[in-house]
């Protein structure tokens, strides 16, 4: 949906910084990269980008915990780390479509269980160091490594091992044939043995991978500051000198970055500020499948009836909650995912507003005189719906009190098995884009089906994990059969699914910046973007 088209000529000298703040900085001027380069990359013409200009942004969630990618899963450490690491691919956070990262090409097919990937010629650390096969084996092995509880291992679990060829090829070899082989190496980030090996937490607090930008400070409730990396030899080039992340959890402080010319970008524009924005800045709100779900205890009754979940489903006027809470900023589940995403399949349940349907359901399930405690966490939007939610289960004989509280302790509830229905938002997307990854996030065999919806002993269950094997066992229209087919399922069982999957708006200077995209996940991108002259 776009929101505004174009913005009238404006401010741009305290966004977007110039010689001066970058000699203090120390950085030089851009290396890598041609006029043909940038033409392919989406950038303006090469003359109108300043390449000693730091563009600044405002980030809308706060700084917890270290980079390490192996581990870290926080949506600003996640965002910082796409200019900072790469994998051997890598997906695009604005398009989702896989490249070769350090990587020279893609990986290419040894046969239906092994692959081969050449390294990028000239590729070296921030530190100086060049990447060798022996820097990659290493990152899969630690990844893979049970030991280390790396939520990403999980991603990946396909894979066998990884192998060095020669200094300068990696060979890949799985467990069993996986066509998602590209997209799913991207979630392993390359990192230098010797310095994580010596001193780990210099490396988590302040990271050196190979990106185009190398980070130079990173201080909770303040920034992260980043400079271009001159050495830098792969595909995306940085063409601003540096970067600055004021780190902006206040909604309105964010806005008045946005509009004062502080900043020249902001990620999760208030929905109420939208059309405050609209006449000093370029706001658009991206379809993304980021959720707001809702989940049972399918092992306590009266949830362990699958009509009882549905009829929760059927009592929500969804258009409406959207339309209040959200401004219009999203879409009702028509399927597990949105309808933008390119595997997208309407599921053979869809639940439209139909409050007789719920009582009916529940009638039949033999249930009266339901009282609830409906969970629910803290996030701004979410806070705006759940009355809303609230309300429409009252009118179908629900009596439900509400428990809103941080997501954390929420879910140390949950995981306590104090739990009757959640209301809670999601995003596995920005870990990866495809049905499997997407689906395995909540339905797979782990925390979520064992112990926080308790689904994993049911034939169901079973039945879904058959599909999803199946699934990536294959290709084209075989596998799109499979995934619909997960899709299906999950709909008429709703152990855990989605109610809408919302738009994430995003505010920017387009007179400043050349390049700027705006998300269908949370962050910022800053590849490819460089400042006007």
């Amino acid at each position: 949906m776009r929101l505004h088209v174009s913005t009238p000529p404006r401010r741009r000298g305290t966004a977007l910084v110039a010689m001066a703040v970058v000699g203090v900085l120390g950085l030089t001027a851009c290396s890598g990269g041609t006029a043909e380069d940038d033409t392919a990359q989406g950038t303006d013409a090469p003359g109108e980008i300043d390449p000693d200009a730091v563009i600044e942004a405002g980030i809308s969630y706060s700084l917890s915990g270290g980079f390490d990618p192996m581990i870290t899963t926080g949506a600003v450490t996640v965002a910082a780390n796409w200019h900072v690491f790469e994998g051997l691919t890598e997906l695009d956070p604005a398009t989702r479509e896989v490249h070769a990262a350090l990587g020279a090409e893609l990986p290419r097919e040894i046969d239906e269980t092994t692959y081969e990937v050449d390294l990028r010629e000239g590729a070296v650390f921030h530190d100086g160091t060049p990447v060798t096969t022996d820097d990659v084996v290493y990152s899969f092995e630690r990844v893979l490594d049970p030991a280390s509880e790396s939520l990403y291992a999980g991603f990946i679990d396909f894979v066998e091992g990884v192998e060095a060829v020669d200094e300068d090829t990696v060979s890949v070899s799985l467990k069993y044939p996986f066509s998602l082989v590209p997209e799913r190496l991207s979630v392993v980030k390359i990192v230098p043995e010797a310095l994580v090996e010596s001193d780990y937490e210099a490396f988590n607090a302040l990271p050196v991978g190979t990106g185009p930008f190398a980070m130079t400070q990173a201080t909770p409730d303040d920034k992260i500051t980043f400079e271009r990396f001159d050495e830098y030899s792969g595909p995306r080039p940085a063409q601003a000198a540096g970067l600055v992340w004021n780190l902006l959890s206040d909604p309105a402080a964010r806005v008045t970055a946005m509009s004062s010319g502080t900043v020249s970008a902001i990620e999760d524009v208030p929905y109420i500020d939208v059309p405050t924005l609209e006449g000093s800045a370029d706001v658009e709100s991206v379809q993304s499948f980021g959720t707001l779900f809702m989940m049972f205890n399918t092992q306590e009754a009266p949830f362990d009836d699958v009509r009882v979940r549905q009829a929760f489903f059927y009592a929500l006027d969804m258009e409406n909650m959207i339309n209040v809470g959200l401004l219009g900023n999203g879409a009702p589940a028509r399927g597990f995912l949105p309808s933008s995403h390119p595997n997208f399949n309407e599921a053979s349940t869809v639940y439209d507003y139909d409050p007789d349907m719920a009582r009916d359901l529940l009638a039949e399930a033999g249930v009266e005189d339901l009282s609830i405690t409906l969970l629910t966490t803290d996030t701004g939007w979410v806070g705006d719906i759940a009355p809303l939610i609230k309300e429409n289960l009252d009118a179908i004989g629900v009596d439900t009190t509400l428990d809103i509280g941080q997501s954390g302790g929420q879910y140390t509830k949950v995981d306590a098995g104090d739990l009757q229905v959640m209301v809670a938002p999601g995003d596995p997307s920005v870990f990866g884009n495809d049905p499997d990854l997407l689906m395995r996030w909540w339905y797979g065999d782990n925390v979520w089906s064992q112990s926080r919806y308790r689904w994993n002993e049911t034939p169901e269950f079973a039945q879904l994990q058959e599909l999803l094997d199946g699934a990536v066992r294959t290709s084209g229209d075989e596998q799109q059969e499979l995934w619909n087919e997960s899709f299906d399922l999950v709909s008429e069982q709703v152990p855990l699914y989605p109610l809408l999957h919302r738009q994430l708006p995003t505010a920017w200077d387009s007179d400043g910046l050349v390049g700027f995209q705006p998300l269908p996940v949370t962050g910022l991108s800053f590849l490819d973007v460089g400042a006007r002259q």
